[in-house]
């Protein structure tokens, strides 16, 4: 379960990389499609963060 919870975490990583590309693809034609794609990149970035937080947040629970 950990191991599936990991993957999942740094998926959220792939999945900025992969907007990142989609909005500098997308600047020069659409620029509204490439905002929304730098705001999903930003919302899994920040998504990456928070679950490893919480994630390192309920091991320390779960030892203590």
């Amino acid at each position: 379960m950990k191991k599936i919870q990991k993957i999942f975490q740094y998926a959220y990583i792939v999945f900025a990389v992969l907007f990142i590309y989609d909005a500098i693809t997308k600047w020069s034609e659409d620029r509204n499609g490439a905002f929304i794609s730098l705001a999903l990149s930003a919302l899994a970035v920040f998504m990456f963060f928070f679950r490893k937080r919480f994630s390192r947040k309920f091991d320390d629970h779960n030892k203590s």
